[in-house]
């Protein structure tokens, strides 16, 4: 990789305003988009999907863990495989938990290998976020999974669970802060 050329002071501020004026148009679209987003229909879930966890079975409402939203990772690690090391790295740059919490947000894994393998990696990795195995359901067909990392984003009203986003191919790239996240709820920040 080349170095960035030497310049001025002024040949990098008029630069950087030059570069600024871009960022901004950037930023001013991605906000339009994540409004967008948020008008989306929703569709309901209408099965009762469980989950395999280090508790034994839990539904999709459990997730929830008592919160209206539910941001759900499909972390690509199949029986008997290696976890994919986009989606370890991917989980590695989260930050805590606690702040989507107080926005009414869960998030959770979700893989197609056994639960005691998902917790042997979680445990040896340090890894804080629930981690559930998809084994057996048809979970994967009705939310549109390719087989991809992928988030889904889920919202309850206590009776219903609904899909209302589903990213898919590099979106992930752009996703895994706070920020990012909170943009693919369907209710936004408080």
């Amino acid at each position: 990789m080349s170095m960035p050329r030497i310049s001025t002071q002024d040949e990098w501020q008029a630069a950087r305003t030059q570069l600024r004026t871009k960022e901004d148009a950037v930023l001013k679209a991605r906000d339009a988009v994540v409004a967008e987003r948020r008008r989306l229909p929703m569709v309901e879930v209408e099965q009762n999907y469980a989950f395999q966890g280090p508790a034994g079975r839990v539904g999709l409402l459990d997730m929830f863990d008592g919160r209206r939203q539910l941001l759900l990772y499909r972390f690509w690690f199949a029986p008997g495989e290696e976890p994919c090391p986009g989606c370890s790295q991917w989980v590695r740059n989260l930050g805590h938990l606690e702040s989507l919490h107080a926005q009414d947000v869960s998030l959770v894994m979700v893989s197609r290998a056994p639960s005691v393998e998902l917790e042997a990696v979680r445990e040896r990795r340090g890894w804080t976020v629930p981690w559930f195995s998809a084994v057996g359901d048809d979970f994967d067909a009705e939310t549109g999974y390719t087989g991809e990392a992928q988030v889904t984003a889920l919202l309850h009203n206590e009776e219903k669970i609904f899909r209302t986003y589903g990213t898919d191919g590099q979106v992930l790239e752009t996703i895994g802060s706070y920020w990012t996240l909170m943009d693919l709820t369907p209710l936004g920040y408080r």
